[in-house]
Formats: structure tokens, sequence, C-alpha cells
């Protein structure tokens, strides 16, 4: 199981200069059109093999189009002992600015 926090929380908390890891698994295509600018880019299709860079010990929020994605990799990522939060509604519900490119 995961824990989930909507895109206002994820955006109150970045205004707050909180640390945590927020993580884009979208395709390149989709992250150059417009993603979060604090957010680092690991598209799905990269997770497995990338596993290492991703810390145990430290909160990561994931963020996709609309959550689907996101949610598979925490169901995924959970029972592996990783502290994994689904960003909700996804960058179709994101209410902040974007940056575009890579």
């Amino acid at each position: 199981m995961y824990n989930e926090i909507t895109p206002e929380q994820v955006e109150a908390r970045l205004n707050n200069k909180e640390k945590f890891h927020l993580i884009d698994v979208r395709e390149l295509d989709e992250w150059v059109e417009g993603h979060i600018a604090e957010a680092a880019h690991l598209p799905l299709s990269e997770i497995q093999e990338r596993l290492d860079e991703l810390p145990k010990d430290e909160n990561i929020i994931f963020v996709c189009r609309s959550g689907g994605r996101s949610g598979k990799v925490c169901d995924f990522l959970a029972p592996q002992g990783h502290s994994v939060t689904n960003m909700t509604g996804g960058m179709l519900a994101w209410p902040g600015a974007i940056v575009t490119g890579a």
C-alpha cells in the first residue's frame, strides 16, 4: 500500500520549500511538453533498470499524466520497501506553473 497526495498539496509543499523527491514517470515527449520545474524525469519504461537511483529511506512522490502510471510505480515499489506517494490526478490536475523542454 502507498500514500496519495493531491496536486495542490504537492504545490504547497514545494512553496514551503519542503525537501522530498518528485519524479515524473511520463515518457520524454510528454515531459518536454510541460513538467513541474522541481521534478526529476525517470520514465516508467526505465524504472526497473534504474532502481538503484531511488532512495529507500526518503519519500518519493511520483507524477504522470493522470495518476495511473505513477500509481503503478507505487504499486511496484512499495512492497520493496520504498516510501512512495502517488500524486492523484497527475499533470492534468496540476494547478501550478510548468516548464517546457528537456
